[in-house]
């Protein structure tokens, strides 16, 4: 499977691959990957179905939100990535993961990682350094000049929740810089994709 892995910018027609994705059960307790676009006391008011036809309208509206990994024929995994404006809450004042300079948060050339989901069977497998390639690529594709991310430093088992923002060892082995530390455990790292 780490061979054949293909990445594809979720977009209005692969909208059926993203639900299907994040299954029944849906990833990360009914989130559907709104964390970081809603206030939390927005989110939190929320039913399931809202968050997810919140997502849809996103994904709909484009560009596109982030990246799906494809594998043996279907959707594997999903990275959001793209540019920081498009995740509110990652910039909001009071975050870790806040920007550097206020104008950083509306500057289109700086991109965030800011949600990693694989399948359960995936893990353990070194796919988040595989998708945490994948979606540098596309930033670069897309243009951008900065890629940021605030990952966390340690879990205390590989499979916890937590794990959607990244371990900071993946984005590390990537060149990744720490470029300020506003909690301990939680860097804001930063890599350059041009210059």
């Amino acid at each position: 499977m780490d061979n054949d892995l293909r990445f594809e910018p979720v977009t209005a027609e692969r909208w059926g691959d993203f639900e299907t994705l994040f299954g029944p059960q849906v990833a990360f307790y009914n989130c559907w990957c709104v964390a970081l676009r809603l206030p939390h006391s927005v989110r939190t008011a929320m039913t399931p179905d809202e968050r997810k036809a919140h997502m849809r309208e996103r994904i709909e509206a484009g560009p596109p939100p982030g990246i799906l990994c494809y594998a043996d024929g279907g959707p594997v995994a999903w990275v959001q990535v793209g540019p920081r404006h498009d995740v509110p809450q990652f910039n909001s004042p009071r975050t870790v993961s806040r920007p550097l300079e206020e104008d950083d948060a509306r500057d289109p050339s700086i991109w965030a990682i800011s949600c990693f989901f694989l399948l359960p069977k995936l893990r353990g497998r070194r796919m988040s350094h595989r998708l945490l390639a994948g979606a540098i690529d596309y930033a670069r594709r897309q243009g951008a000049r900065l890629l940021e991310a605030c990952p966390i430093d340690h879990v205390k088992q590989s499979k916890s929740v937590t794990l959607c923002i990244g371990s900071t060892a993946i984005f590390d082995a990537a060149g990744f810089e720490t470029i300020a530390r506003r909690k301990d455990g939680r860097p804001l790292m930063r890599l350059e994709l041009r210059d």
